[in-house]
């Protein structure tokens, strides 16, 4: 009796949604390792499609064209939060998706409607097979693909702090730039007409700006556990 207690309580889907630059990957693997959960970047996913397009030739200004060929990847994602993949065709993808060319063209691809359809079906399959529970991060998780999910974390930073954060992440990045291009992100990523970044009614937020990422971990993982508790 007491084993599947504990287990329903292990079982906590946690949706962690916000902009780029906020601490969101980080965040969620530390809190699914430390608390023995899958994890799964569902902006990976969208990354992986659009480095396939590019590889592909299709024409990423061409909604239409992204619309017919959407189906033809075959995207997969490991959730193991210390060693996360994800392949593409059978090839690992995890490097490639990360390149300047993939970020400047993922908002396009992600917001024509055929992708975010096939992508969220995949991630909602994804969530549904882990038992054991799981971190699941992006930018529509709490609105759209779990809009059920046990606890909802919407983080948040200033512009300045993310692109501090971006910046040093990227060798040789200019600061103003890097600032200029995650604000016209968030434009793009909260503008779209199909599940657009937007904070969950039900959701927590929580502002990282001040906070180290050791503090955001131990904050989000409080919630969790509470949450545990609770059910």
């Amino acid at each position: 009796m007491s084993t599947t207690v504990e287990t329903a309580r292990s079982s906590v889907i946690v949706a962690i949604d916000g902009p780029s630059g906020t601490g969101k990957s980080s965040t969620s693997k530390a809190v699914a390792a430390k608390l023995g959960l899958s994890y799964l970047d569902t902006g990976a996913q969208y990354r992986a499609i659009t480095w396939w397009m590019l590889n592909n030739g299709i024409d990423v200004g061409d909604p239409a064209e992204i619309a017919n060929a959407a189906a033809k990847p075959v995207i997969v994602s490991g959730t193991d939060p210390a060693a996360p993949t994800i392949t593409v065709d059978g090839e690992d993808a995890s490097g490639p998706i990360r390149t300047q060319e993939v970020t400047s063209k993922v908002s396009a691809v992600s917001a024509v409607p055929e992708v975010r359809t096939l992508i969220t079906e995949l991630q909602r399959s994804i969530a549904a097979a882990a038992t054991g529970g799981i971190v699941v991060e992006g930018r529509d998780i709490g609105t759209t693909v779990l809009p059920d999910a046990d606890l909802k974390i919407f983080l948040t930073a200033s512009p300045e702090a993310r692109a501090a954060r971006r910046s040093g992440e990227v060798k040789g990045s200019d600061l103003t730039a890097t600032r200029e291009a995650l604000i016209k992100r968030d434009a793009a990523d909260s503008g779209r007409k199909t599940s657009p970044l937007a904070k969950a009614d039900d959701a927590v937020e929580v502002d990282t700006t001040e906070l180290t990422l050791q503090q955001v971990i131990e904050c989000v993982v409080t919630l969790v556990e509470g949450k545990r508790v609770a059910a």
